[in-house]
C-alpha cells in the first residue's frame, strides 16, 4: 500500500527542484537535464516520449499564454514518486489552476512526470 506524505516543497529531491525552476524560468535546456533519455512526459492528453520530444514539449508548453506560478504543495509518495503542486495564475481559460506535477525517478533523472489537475 502506498501512503502519500505531505512534505515541504525545500524537502522535494533537487532534481525537481531544479527542473521546476527551469521550467518557471521557461529555460528549456536546464529543464531538459533533469530528465533520463528514455523518459515519459504526459500533459494534457498528450505523451512525449525521448530526449527531443520532451525538449519540443518544454519549449512550446504555456508560450500562448503569461503566467505566474507558485509552488504550493508537496508529497512523497514512496522512494521513487514525488507530487509537486503548483498554482498558475493567468491570462488562459478560467485564469487560475492547480497542476499536479507527479514525478518518478530513476537514480537522481526523472524517468516520467504526469501533469494533471
Amino acid at each position: 500500500m502506498n501512503t502519500s506524505t505531505s512534505i515541504q516543497p525545500s524537502d522535494l529531491p533537487a532534481t525537481i527542484r531544479r527542473y521546476l525552476a527551469a521550467h518557471t524560468a521557461r529555460d528549456a535546456d536546464a529543464a531538459l537535464g533533469a530528465f533520463s533519455s528514455t523518459a515519459v512526459v504526459v500533459d494534457d492528453g498528450t505523451t512525449y516520449r525521448g530526449t527531443e520530444e520532451i525538449r519540443r514539449f518544454l519549449s512550446r508548453a504555456g508560450a500562448e499564454f503569461r503566467y505566474t506560478t507558485e509552488l504550493v504543495g508537496a508529497q512523497r509518495i514512496d522512494d521513487r514518486r514525488w507530487v509537486a503542486t503548483q498554482r498558475l495564475v493567468g491570462d488562459f481559460p478560467g485564469g487560475v489552476a492547480e497542476l499536479g506535477y507527479r514525478f518518478t525517478m530513476t537514480g537522481d533523472l526523472v524517468s516520467e512526470l504526469v501533469i494533471a489537475a
